[in-house]
């Protein structure tokens, strides 16, 4: 009886745990392990050689033919390319005139102009084949070879050569086996062959144009054939075509086809791509993922890596199964060994062709709303975790924004950067910068609103959520101290010549002579009501609540803030030249200031009912941008308590981020399996946005739907502090993301 008891129990108390969770609670994403990918390049050692073939043996040996040998990979590891080099193990092969490398039963195996060969089985198979212009093979039952040189056809079998044929008015370019029919399938550039393995038929069983590659897909059953203008499939069985060609591919121009893991894939002159079971296409374009685009041969490598063969090197594409807090704690590496700048969260640039280890840290405009997302980030991972790391990794990152403002001679005016003396005159533009008053340091001027919205944010989250003392009185003050400046200037932040910066600017007079439709009215109105609410919050002092309710009853900063994203669009035009100019498109970096400021518009709120109602501003806001599937635009909108927020999307975001954040060149504007928009207001140029990993590396304040990156291939690194970190922390402080579940 103790055993349906402890059920009764068990049950009862699930039933009363479940009864506690409200009907109206978020979803939860559970953190399971998904497979990330990632590449490990081999660059080949001479620009000018020709790889001609590719293979990997049971021990995980790779190797290559090349115009000069066989070569085989030489270190590489993630983000350090590795090199192809010779391959010197079997010294007897060095002298061959090899032809054709490949696999038979797991081992490697040569064709050269006498016969097949190899080092395994004791070295015993050597079967020549009497085509001494031989290139293609392949193996069938019991060590059976079919063996061409593109118009002869040879089946060898031990010394003898069992069966010969050519096809007449075709030239054979790729052969496999296929060990359940006991049937070799050999495909010419316009038709398709078997040659039965005991009665030794040859047939023509299908033809075609501008045949390329084929493979026979284990898991479908189906004969894939890839031409230059798509790819089609044949019913074995019947050696009819099924279906139309597929031609909504990435690239249309296929040169591999092969099944690897039972997995469909694809070789184009402009990358790789493999089907997923939707349908579409993962697209592997530009050096993130491949030593050059041009890819000729593609099968399985070690431990269920997929390798693919380039004109320029190799690349070994590892899928490894992690949670997104296992890639939490290697983006936290990234941005700890290589993008702390004085405090700040940087990027890395002056790099060569992506070797992490040639660049340096770089000062920006935005150093100080790049370090706010990071620390916000920090914050949020301390808040769930208590980590201590994470801690002193807020400390360290206040500090530098703390010194943003005693750097600077004006009292609560914040610099974009700091840098120590003389040096920045050796390397920039020294128009924005100033001699600090402390020796030895310059400073940036002209700081902008983004900056100041970005340090609000992650001082009033800081002063909620870090339980140490110090550090919660050093945010209250600087919050303080910020918008006191701001106050006392008549919401304009004035720099050390005593003029408003560009974009400080939140006086009404400036403000509202926007036209209604132009964000910056919007913009504007919501930011500083989100930071007069967040110095109220803390400090309690009237005069903030009391501005802020003027400007939104008295200057109607409430009905700007309210008003709907979706009549945001160009200034009429008898609008004065600065709101046309202002309101030519899509604001992206509006975007950011919007949702790092809706933490303090939401969360500080005066009262109740205009927190319902900031709710529905933001929500507002979330459905504009629902197509970008921006993950921290999701988890923002999360705050506000509502049920859609797109969490799968949000993830997806987190999941499909590549590893690698090298600026490298990125092409999808080719592609055929992307429908494209017309020229519009919000700038999105497909119907769907792509995945991160196949677009090019951006901030929030980027177009998701930009497509291409042309310049600089790998000469900077992006941190993940600001992209990636603070949504996953976010999320997992709001408990929409749980901690990792194995």
């Amino acid at each position: 009886m103790r055993l349906p008891m402890l059920y009764k129990t068990v049950c009862l108390l699930t039933l009363t745990f479940l009864s506690t969770i409200p009907v109206w609670a978020q979803s939860v994403y559970q953190d399971k392990p998904f497979v990330q990918d990632y590449s490990i390049k081999y660059y080949v050692n001479k620009p000018d050689a020709s790889l001609t073939g590719l293979a990997c043996d049971r021990n995980g040996v790779i190797q290559m033919l090349s115009d000069d040998g066989l070569l085989r990979p030489s270190g590489g590891q993630f983000l350090v390319p590795g090199m192809l080099l010779p391959d010197r193990t079997y010294r007897p092969i060095t002298d061959m005139k090899l032809a054709a490398v490949g696999v038979y039963d797991q081992q490697l195996v040569y064709l050269d102009n006498r016969a097949v060969l190899s080092n395994a089985w004791a070295g015993k198979l050597f079967t020549q084949h009497q085509l001494p212009q031989a290139k293609l093979f392949a193996g069938g039952a019991d060590f059976a070879f079919l063996v061409s040189d593109g118009k002869a056809l040879h089946l060898v079998k031990g010394a003898d050569v069992a069966w010969k044929g050519n096809l007449a008015d075709d030239e054979a370019i790729q052969v496999r086996y296929q060990p359940t029919k006991d049937l070799f399938w050999i495909l010419g550039k316009k038709s398709l062959y078997t040659l039965s393995g005991k009665e030794h038929k040859l047939t023509k069983v299908f033809e075609g144009p501008n045949f390329t590659s084929f493979d026979l897909s284990s898991k479908s059953q189906k004969i894939i054939i890839g031409t230059s203008d798509g790819y089609l499939e044949v019913d074995p069985l019947t050696k009819k075509q099924i279906g139309a060609v597929h031609r909504k591919l990435p690239v249309t121009d296929i040169t591999a086809v092969a099944e690897v893991n039972g997995k469909l894939w694809f070789g184009s002159k402009e990358g790789a791509f493999s089907l997923r079971p939707d349908g579409k296409f993962d697209y592997y374009n530009g050096e993130r993922w491949l030593p050059g685009n041009h890819v000729t041969a593609i099968m399985a490598g070690p431990e269920r890596s997929v390798l693919l063969l380039t004109t320029a090197g190799l690349t070994k594409l590892e899928f490894k199964s992690m949670t997104l807090h296992d890639k939490a704690k290697l983006y936290d590496a990234q941005v700890r060994t290589r993008h702390i700048r004085n405090g700040f969260n940087a990027s890395l640039v002056g790099m060569e062709k992506g070797n992490v280890a040639t660049g340096y840290m770089e000062d920006s405009d935005n150093d100080g709303l790049w370090t706010s997302m990071y620390l916000a980030g920090e914050i949020f991972r301390y808040a769930v975790t208590k980590d201590k790391e994470a801690l002193q990794n807020c400390r360290e990152s206040l500090d530098a924004m703390e010194r943003l403002y005693t750097v600077t001679p004006v009292p609560g005016f914040p610099a974009r950067s700091f840098e120590r003396a003389g040096y920045i005159a050796k390397l920039h533009d020294t128009e924005r910068w100033q001699h600090s008053p402390q020796p030895n340091w310059d400073w940036k001027s002209t700081t902008s609103s983004d900056e100041v919205i970005g340090h609000i944010f992650a001082f009033g989250a800081m002063a909620e959520l870090i339980d140490d003392k110090d550090i919660k009185s050093r945010s209250i003050t600087l919050i303080d101290t910020l918008m006191s400046h701001i106050i006392s200037h008549d919401l304009y932040l004035i720099d050390f010549d005593g003029k408003p910066t560009l974009w400080g600017k939140w006086n009404p007079e400036y403000v509202n002579a926007f036209p209604i439709n132009v964000g910056d009215r919007k913009l504007n109105s919501s930011n500083i009501t989100a930071m007069l609410q967040t110095a109220y919050h803390f400090t309690k002092k009237e005069k903030y609540k009391k501005k802020a309710f003027e400007l939104l009853q008295k200057h109607g900063y409430y009905e700007n803030l309210m008003r709907s994203m979706k009549i945001i669009g160009k200034a009429p035009d008898n609008a004065d030249e600065h709101s046309k100019h202002m309101s030519d498109g899509w604001n992206h970096s509006d975007d950011e200031m919007y949702f790092v400021g809706y933490w303090g518009l939401y969360r500080y709120a005066f009262n109740d009912t205009l927190k319902a109602n900031f709710k529905k501003a933001i929500i507002d806001h979330w459905e504009v941008e629902r197509p970008e599937k921006d993950g921290a635009w999701n988890i923002f909108t999360a705050l506000t308590g509502t049920k859609s927020f797109d969490l799968n999307e949000a993830v997806w975001y987190l999941q499909e981020h590549p590893l690698d954040l090298v600026d490298w060149e990125i092409k999808n504007s080719h592609r055929k399996d992307i429908e494209p928009l017309p020229e519009n207001f919000r700038r999105q140029t497909t119907k769907e946005v792509l995945p991160p990993d196949e677009r090019p590396i951006q901030r929030h304040n980027a177009n998701m739907f930009d497509l291409d990156r042309a310049r600089g291939n790998g000469t900077s690194e992006h941190s993940a502090g600001d992209i990636w970190l603070l949504p996953y922390w976010m999320g997992r402080y709001l408990g929409v993301i749980s901690a990792p579940v194995r």
